[in-house]
C-alpha cells in the first residue's frame, strides 16, 4: 500500500483499491517536497500514469490539510485535453481517485449537450474536464465562472497546438486568474510549447521523466514487409493468429476505416469504428463495447491514439503506416500500458520498407523484420488453442451426465472430436492465403525515397527484346485484344494483369505488341489464375478480351501497307495555273466598276492612314 506523507488519506486509500502498490516516475516527480505549489511543465511518454500524476499535484486546490473538500461552488481545477475521448478518459480517472473525498468532476465536451453542462456547472463543481472549443463556448457565455480557480492543467499540450487550438488556448489562460498553477503537460517540448509555457507560466519548473525510463519498454515491435495487395488479409492473419482480447487497427483516413470495418464484420470479427466523422453518442458506443467485451476489434483513425485506454488490449495493428514519429509513439502507446505486455505490428508494404525503417529510427524503436502468418501458421495456433481450452479439463456436472452419456453410446470417440473440431471451426474465420513478398525489393518510389536511388540494380543483363527469359522455359502464353493501334504499352499491361489475375509480375515473362494485339508470357500458375478471373466471357479489367493461345502468331499482325501503285483516277495535273486577274471575266461590253464614294479616309504627313476614334455609343 501506498503511504507518502504527501498525499491525502483519501487518495491513498483510492490507491490501494486501484492495486497501485508503487507510483510510477512521473508520478512521484510531480509530489516532491521542492515542486510544491510550483508551475511544472512535465515530459512524459503516453502510458505512463499522467493523468493520476497531476491529480495528486493539484490535490492541494480542493483538499484542505486534514484531506477535506473545499467549497464547490465554483471549479478550483481545470483540466483541458485535445480530444473527447481523452477528456472523458481523465473524468473517469478522477472519478475513482477523487471518489472517496467526494469531490464533484463534470466534463464539458463537443458533441454532448450544452445546456446539461451548464446545469451541472450552476450546481457547482470541484473539478472541471474539457475541451478547448466547448471550454471558450462556456467561458463567452458566462456559464465557467473562473474567479476561484487555483491550478489549470494542460493535458497533452504539444497534440492542442498541433490540433490548432492556439487561440483557444491563450483565451482560457487568459481569462484564469493570475495567482494560479500552471501544469502543463507534453510528450515533447517543441519550440511552440516552451513559448507557451513561457508567456502563461510562472517560473515553470522543468520535469524530465522520459530518460529515466526507455520508451515502450513493454512494446514487442514487428514490422510485417506484404505485398501491397494483402494489407487486409494481413491484418484477418494477425487477428486470427494472436487472438487478443482487445485489439485496435490504426488507419490513415475515414474512408479506410469504414472500408476495413465492413471487411472485418463480413469476415466474423466483432469489431467497431471509431473515426472523427461520428458522432459523441456512436463514439461513446465504441468505446463502451470494446470495453465491455461486444467488441474485441476496434478499427480507428489517429483520433483513438491519444488517451484511450482500453482493458485488455494486447495488440496494435497499423494498417497504414503513421505519418511521423510521434503518431507512432502515440498509436502503440494503446497497448503495453501500466506494465503489461503489448505487441505492435506494422503492416508494410515492401516498396515502403526504406521509409518504415526511417520512422523506426526516428522514433528509437527496434523492430523485428518478419512476414505476417499464414495459413498453416494460424491453423497450428487455432488447433494448439482448442487442445489447451479449458473446457476439456472441467469435471461433468449432474445437469449434463444424462446428455453426455447418450453421445457416448451414439457416437465413437473418432465422431466426438471430428464433430468438436467442425464446431469450433464454423464458428472462426478462416485464414487467408498470402502471397510471398519479393526477395530482391524494389526501391522505394515514393517522395521519401527519392534522394536514396542510385542506379538500378539488376540481377543480371536483360534478354533482349522479344527473346525468352531463361526462367520461362515452361512459359504459357495468352493474347490481348489490345495493340498498338490501342495504345498498348507494358507500363499500364503489367500492373493491369497483376490486378486482375492476382499475381506478381515476377510471373510476367515477354510481351510482344503488334498493331491489333498483344502476346504475354506468363507462369502456368499465372495463367490459369488469370483465365480463371476471366471467367466463361474471357474478359478482364471489365471489357479486354483474353485468350489462351499457343504463341505469338507467325502470321504478321501489323497494319497491311499502303497500297502506292497507279490508281484508276487520272493523274493530277500539278502544273499551276495563274489565278485571272479582277474583273477579267467581265463582258468587254459591260459598264465599268464604279469608283467607291464618300469621304477619304484622313492621312498622316507623310501618306499613312490615320485611325479615326470613333464617338462611344
Amino acid at each position: 500500500m501506498i503511504t507518502e506523507k504527501n498525499i491525502a488519506a483519501p487518495l491513498q486509500a483510492a490507491l490501494a483499491n486501484k492495486g497501485y502498490e508503487t507510483l510510477t516516475p512521473v508520478q512521484n516527480a510531480v509530489i516532491a517536497d521542492e515542486y510544491d505549489g510550483q508551475d511544472l511543465l512535465v515530459s512524459a511518454q503516453t502510458g505512463s500514469g499522467k493523468t493520476v500524476a497531476f491529480g495528486l499535484a493539484f490535490a492541494s486546490s480542493i483538499l484542505d490539510d486534514e484531506g477535506h473538500l473545499v467549497s464547490d461552488e465554483y471549479p478550483s481545477v481545470l483540466v483541458i485535453a485535445p480530444t473527447r475521448e481523452l477528456a472523458l478518459q481523465v473524468k473517469k480517472e478522477l472519478d475513482w481517485l477523487y471518489a472517496l473525498a467526494g469531490a464533484k468532476v463534470i466534463s464539458c465536451v463537443g458533441g454532448m449537450d450544452m445546456r446539461d453542462e451548464r446545469r451541472a456547472l450552476g450546481r457547482g463543481a470541484h473539478i472541471v474536464v474539457g475541451t478547448p472549443g466547448r471550454l471558450v463556448d462556456h467561458i463567452r457565455r458566462g456559464s465557467l465562472d473562473m474567479t476561484d480557480l487555483q491550478s489549470v492543467v494542460l493535458d497533452e499540450a504539444d497534440e492542442m497546438l498541433n490540433m490548432g487550438f492556439r487561440e483557444e488556448l491563450e483565451e482560457i489562460l487568459t481569462a484564469a486568474p493570475e495567482e494560479r498553477r500552471t501544469l502543463m503537460f507534453s510528450a515533447t517540448v517543441s519550440k511552440p510549447i516552451a513559448r507557451l509555457a513561457e508567456n502563461y507560466q510562472r517560473d515553470a519548473v522543468r520535469v524530465n521523466t522520459v530518460s529515466e525510463r526507455s520508451s515502450h519498454v513493454d512494446i514487442e515491435y514487428q514490422a510485417l514487409s506484404v505485398v501491397p495487395e494483402d494489407v487486409e488479409k494481413a491484418i484477418i492473419n494477425l487477428l486470427l493468429f494472436h487472438d487478443a482480447p482487445n485489439a485496435i487497427v490504426f488507419c490513415s483516413r475515414r474512408e479506410a476505416v469504414n472500408k476495413l470495418t465492413a471487411r472485418l464484420n463480413n469476415r466474423g470479427f466483432s469489431v467497431v469504428a471509431l473515426s472523427g466523422e461520428l458522432s459523441q453518442k456512436e463514439r461513446n458506443n465504441a468505446l463502451m463495447a470494446m470495453r465491455d467485451g461486444r467488441a474485441r476489434v476496434c478499427v480507428a483513425t489517429d483520433v483513438a491514439a491519444r488517451g484511450l485506454d482500453l482493458p485488455g488490449l494486447d495488440l496494435v495493428i497499423h494498417a497504414d503506416l503513421p505519418r511521423d514519429r510521434e503518431a507512432l509513439l502515440h498509436r502503440s502507446g494503446r497497448t503495453g500500458r501500466a506494465g503489461r505486455k503489448g505487441l505492435c505490428a506494422l503492416i508494410v508494404p515492401f516498396r515502403a520498407r526504406r521509409r518504415t525503417e526511417r520512422l523506426l529510427q526516428d522514433a528509437g524503436v527496434d523492430a523485428t523484420w518478419t512476414t505476417p502468418p499464414g495459413p498453416l501458421d494460424v491453423e497450428g495456433v487455432l488447433n494448439d488453442r482448442l487442445v489447451q481450452n479449458e473446457m476439456f479439463s472441467a469435471a461433468v456436472s449432474d445437469e449434463e451426465i444424462g446428455l453426455v452419456t447418450q453421445l457416448e453410446a451414439t457416437f465413437s470417440a473418432e465422431q466426438l472430436a471430428a464433430a468438436v473440431v467442425r464446431m469450433s471451426r464454423a464458428k472462426s474465420t478462416a485464414p487467408e492465403d498470402l502471397q510471398s513478398v519479393p526477395e530482391k525489393q524494389e526501391r522505394s518510389r515514393d517522395r521519401n525515397d527519392r534522394n536514396d536511388r542510385g542506379p538500378r540494380e539488376r540481377d543480371g543483363e536483360r534478354p533482349p527484346r522479344g527473346q525468352v527469359r531463361p526462367d520461362f522455359e515452361n512459359g504459357e502464353w495468352v493474347r490481348l485484344g489490345v495493340g498498338r493501334k490501342n495504345n498498348a504499352d507494358p507500363k499500364w499491361l503489367v500492373p493491369m494483369l497483376c490486378k486482375a489475375g492476382g499475381f506478381h509480375r515476377r510471373s510476367i515473362g515477354v510481351i510482344q505488341i503488334t498493331h491489333g494485339a498483344t502476346h504475354v508470357e506468363l507462369t502456368p500458375d499465372a495463367i490459369a489464375m488469370l483465365l480463371e478471373q476471366a471467367g466463361p466471357d474471357q474478359i478482364i479489367d471489365k471489357s479486354l478480351y483474353v485468350e489462351r493461345v499457343d504463341g505469338p502468331s507467325t502470321q504478321s499482325d501489323e497494319r497491311p501497307p499502303r497500297d502506292r501503285g497507279q490508281r484508276d483516277r487520272p493523274p493530277r495535273d500539278r502544273k499551276p495555273q495563274s489565278r485571272p486577274r479582277r474583273n477579267e471575266n467581265r463582258a468587254e461590253d459591260g459598264p465599268p466598276p464604279k469608283k467607291r464614294s464618300g469621304p477619304k479616309k484622313p492621312r498622316g504627313p507623310n501618306g499613312e492612314k490615320k485611325r479615326v476614334k470613333r464617338p462611344v455609343q
